[in-house]
């Protein structure tokens, strides 16, 4: 298993050119699973089958990620109240936080804390914000106690609230550096009117350690995103986009339409539009030509796609050893190793001839 520089930081992997694979999509896979309900998408699976959590923790490092992040996202308080278990809050946090400790430590990744969009921030309102704020703060504190390497906040729509987010990880994170991520809707700005290179640029000069864009569009409509950012930023920036085929048409995973029956795809019929083997490694070929150093995937993310990923960038996780190859397959492969009869016949028998 290769993990670049498997005992140093998060700085220090990305001094001189380095990079970092990550590996997010928990919600969409374990919904898609059968173990988290689509809708509110709290992470209860976290304490209903904490086994299957570590599964996917070292599946996704098997695969080629080099950070292990806490399935935290949307377990925060305003989450919880809604389904009627904040009194849950706590114990759930603290699981994530212990399940993802666990196997970094024993794989020698990158240990993450995570927090994420509140959906209850308002710009217009110091109320909302301080409520926020609080949230934010339990939960970097709990990452902290739990000895994380570093802390992700992620899915802001609105620079507002990502920046609230560095700020108090800045202040309660002890030093721990923070990867902050916008999510990109259809226009080429955050919904409070910031384009988003300049966007990514405020939160660098507020003193995230990375920064850059998550979820919503797919490969081919956020990396044009990101070559404003890379113009922007001097630092590490990151792209995590959703592994659907998003376009000029339907920018967003929300405004894809099943080709079928023509309504809405997501999220429960946002399969129809995922992207193939092929889609991740031209997205992964493009990111490095930009400089992305922060790689990964968002939702519908999994482990074959991020193997391609991690491959790209120079890796050889475990998974490699099952990767593809086509030369051993009896309809597809090597002429010289099979008869006329399999290559040629049941091929042209397969399609249809």
């Amino acid at each position: 298993m290769n993990h670049q520089n498997s005992t140093s930081g998060l700085l220090e992997r990305l001094q001189n050119g380095g990079s970092v694979v990550v590996a997010e999509g928990y919600v969409f896979e374990f919904e898609r699973r059968g173990y988290l309900k689509a809708g509110a998408y709290v992470p209860e699976v976290v304490l209903d089958h904490p086994e299957l959590v570590k599964q996917m923790h070292e599946e996704f490092v098997h695969a080629g990620s080099d950070v292990v992040l806490a399935f935290t996202y949307y377990g925060h308080r305003e989450k919880l109240r809604l389904i009627g278990k904040e009194d849950q809050l706590a114990a759930m946090n603290k699981k994530a936080l212990a399940l993802a400790r666990e196997v970094a430590r024993a794989t020698g990744t990158l240990f993450a804390g995570n927090i994420c969009n509140s959906t209850i921030y308002n710009r217009d309102d110091k109320e909302s914000q301080t409520k926020v704020a609080a949230m934010f703060k339990e939960q970097v504190e709990w990452s902290v106690e739990e000895g994380v390497d570093l802390i992700i906040a992620e899915t802001f729509q609105e620079v507002g609230e990502a920046l609230l987010a560095l700020e108090v990880i800045r202040t309660y994170g002890k030093g721990v550096p923070a990867v902050v991520t916008l999510c990109p809707a259809a226009k080429s700005m955050t919904y409070d009117g910031v384009p988003f290179g300049e966007a990514c640029r405020r939160l660098e000069e507020a003193g995230a350690a990375v920064v850059g864009l998550n979820c919503n569009r797919g490969p081919d409509t956020m990396i044009p995103l990101m070559r404003e950012i890379r113009k922007a930023c001097k630092g590490p920036i990151a792209c995590l986009p959703a592994v659907y085929r998003t376009s000029d048409e339907s920018l967003t995973m929300q405004s894809l339409r099943d080709p079928c029956t023509g309504k809405c795809a997501f999220p429960t019929d946002l399969p129809s539009h995922a992207c193939s083997r092929s889609d991740i490694e031209r997205y992964a070929r493009a990111c490095r030509e930009i400089g992305v150093n922060y790689i990964g995937l968002c939702c519908g993310s999994c482990s074959h796609y991020l193997r391609i990923v991690a491959e790209i960038y120079g890796r050889t996780p475990g998974a490699s050893k099952y990767s593809p190859d086509m030369s051993e397959h009896y309809m597809f492969g090597d002429k010289s190793k099979f008869s006329e009869y399999s290559t040629k016949g049941l091929i042209e028998y397969a399609n249809g001839f």
